[in-house]
């Protein structure tokens, strides 16, 4: 049975990867079998949704970024656009629905998930897979100890065991924590549970929005901001 809660996020020895090649092959064939068939079923609403946000506001209906990806390697992330086109890319996570950046269809799109869909061809194109870290930006790396570099050592995921364990009510140093623990407790019956546990997650809308991103900073920016003044 997979732990689950805060206790979790403890700090534990180093990272020790406990994937097989069994378990590999059977993850990888999930991953495609299961992105094929999703985005066979989504397609039409994501036609829609596309055409919605062109409509709703100036811009594409994607939105793309490069991320890091296993061993840190770098990949363009798709996402439905929920933003405005002169929002930062690398800026703050918004920490409610009324952040002026997002668009309105946007904030249903985010408080839904809906906005990860697209992120269905990165699983194809075998830069994701289903369940995995979520990819977080390049330039975070350099802020990572050698334990939270750990999470490197698999793909990243549309979902993972932070995301169902408090997802934007955590903080980064907790959320880099869950994943590293992922990447050590490996197997196809914690995937499915994830799995599960995010369907329910998703439903419920829950911690959706960024409350604090560390335990020392609300936001990302607030250690430029100090050392500036």
């Amino acid at each position: 049975m997979p732990p689950d809660g805060p206790a979790l996020a403890e700090r534990t020895p180093p990272v020790r990867c406990r994937s097989s090649a069994a378990y590999l092959l059977i993850k990888h064939s999930l991953d495609r079998v299961a992105a094929t068939i999703a985005l066979l079923l989504a397609l039409l609403p994501m036609c829609w949704i596309a055409w919605r946000i062109r409509r709703d506001s100036p811009g594409p209906a994607l939105f793309l970024q490069r991320r890091a990806g296993r061993d840190g390697r770098s990949f363009d992330l798709y996402k439905f656009r929920t933003m405005r086109t002169d929002a930062d890319p690398y800026g703050e996570s918004p920490q409610s629905g009324d952040d002026p950046r997002v668009t309105p269809f946007g904030r249903w799109l985010r408080e839904t998930s809906l906005d990860e869909l697209p992120q269905l061809l990165n699983v194809l194109r075998g830069e994701m897979s289903l369940v995995g870290p979520r990819p977080l930006y390049v330039q975070q790396m350099a802020e990572w100890d050698g334990r939270q570099r750990g999470r490197l050592l698999v793909k990243p995921g549309l979902t993972g065991l932070a995301q169902i364990s408090g997802r934007g009510g955590l903080t980064i140093e907790q959320k880099l924590e869950f994943d590293v623990q992922y990447v050590e407790r490996l197997s196809v019956g914690l995937d499915l549970w994830i799995l599960w546990r995010t369907l329910r997650s998703v439903l419920a809308r829950s911690d959706i929005y960024e409350r604090r991103y560390s335990e020392s900073r609300v936001r990302r920016s607030d250690d430029t901001q100090q050392r500036d003044q």
